[in-house]
């Protein structure tokens, strides 16, 4: 990844509680217009992480910067540049949307004063709330609500966007027209947020990070974090003597497990390999080396973000 083309970046980042840290150490990379998806189970430091690059806490030890700028020394710089979602937004329940966004840009929107009943405008239908804008907030449903707060981190048109949980609290439409929304902002803004949904990860981040117990366990474009996950893993349906067909897998030492469900003279088998290159090119050789036996199905299942967060925040080491 070229340094030069990072929004974000933290060195050994660090914070501390009553000698526990929660936050252990990450070194983060963010580039430039990516939708980076920030991953990790209820405690893992995500939060925390957030509020340390807007300057809201102070890192106990190591660094980190925003467009060159430092996050502690340089904080209320950084701030005027970014546009913030916290996990439960507030906002005073009398005022209206467009209110509450004229009242949002007051803080940072440097634009021309002409140019500000525009800009809520534009932001009030982006997020699809231009009839609803002169209706008190108390008014508005949860995910209104939430799409408001959306368009008050973007109002000052920020270069980067950190979104905490953006979608926790909304249904899947809810969440669907969020997502969409977080889509266009590509273009003209980075977005750094974080999340439990991990469809929706997959479904419009470039890059993602796991966090786990303070500290980075994967972090690198999607595809790459996909393409290390679970792939070896083989999927066949077979009909004739299963039973030879698994004694003849397991002869193989490229093959570690051979499951098998159901019995008889049909059965799905279900392969794990330790070299998932040789499986493609051999697995189904192997099978068709008995005449008598007849391959029905034979897939390698592709990985999802899912099976990859589970595997190693379930399965990687834990802290003592």
């Amino acid at each position: 990844m070229d340094e030069s083309d990072l929004v974000l970046r933290t060195s050994a980042l660090t914070k501390s509680y009553e000698g526990s840290n929660a936050v252990d150490s990450i070194d983060l990379r963010v580039p430039r217009h990516s939708v980076f998806g920030f991953l990790g189970p209820n405690g893992a430091g995500k939060t925390t992480t957030m509020k340390m690059l807007l300057g809201l806490i102070r890192p106990t030890s190591g660094s980190g910067s925003v467009f060159g700028l430092d996050i502690v020394r340089e904080s209320p710089e950084v701030r005027r540049r970014i546009g913030y979602l916290p996990q439960e937004p507030r906002f005073y329940p009398r005022m209206t949307a467009r209110e509450t966004l004229r009242f949002a840009a007051g803080f940072f929107f440097a634009g021309p004063a002409d140019r500000l009943e525009d800009r809520i405008s534009d932001m009030l239908g982006l997020v699809g709330l231009e009839q609803k804008a002169d209706r008190p907030i108390r008014m508005l449903s949860g995910g209104e609500t939430q799409r408001l707060g959306i368009a008050q981190a973007q109002i000052h048109e920020p270069d980067l966007l950190i979104l905490d949980e953006p979608a926790a609290a909304l249904d899947p439409l809810g969440r669907r027209d969020v997502l969409a929304i977080l889509e266009q902002f590509r273009t003209k803004s980075t977005v750094f947020y974080s999340t439990h949904i991990l469809d929706d990860v997959q479904r419009v981040s470039d890059m993602v990070c796991i966090l786990k117990n303070g500290r980075i366990i994967i972090q690198g474009p999607l595809h790459e974090v996909l393409g290390g996950g679970s792939d070896s893993v083989f999927t066949v349906v077979v009909e004739g003597d299963v039973e030879r067909a698994h004694t003849a897998l397991l002869d193989e030492l490229w093959v570690s497990q051979v499951t098998v469900d159901g019995g008889g003279s049909s059965a799905r088998m279900r392969i794990t390999v330790t070299d998932a290159e040789v499986a493609a090119a051999r697995l189904q050789r192997v099978l068709l080396a008995d005449e008598a036996l007849i391959v029905k199905e034979f897939t390698r299942p592709s990985a999802t973000l899912e099976q990859i967060f589970v595997d190693l925040v379930e399965g990687g080491p834990t802290d003592d």
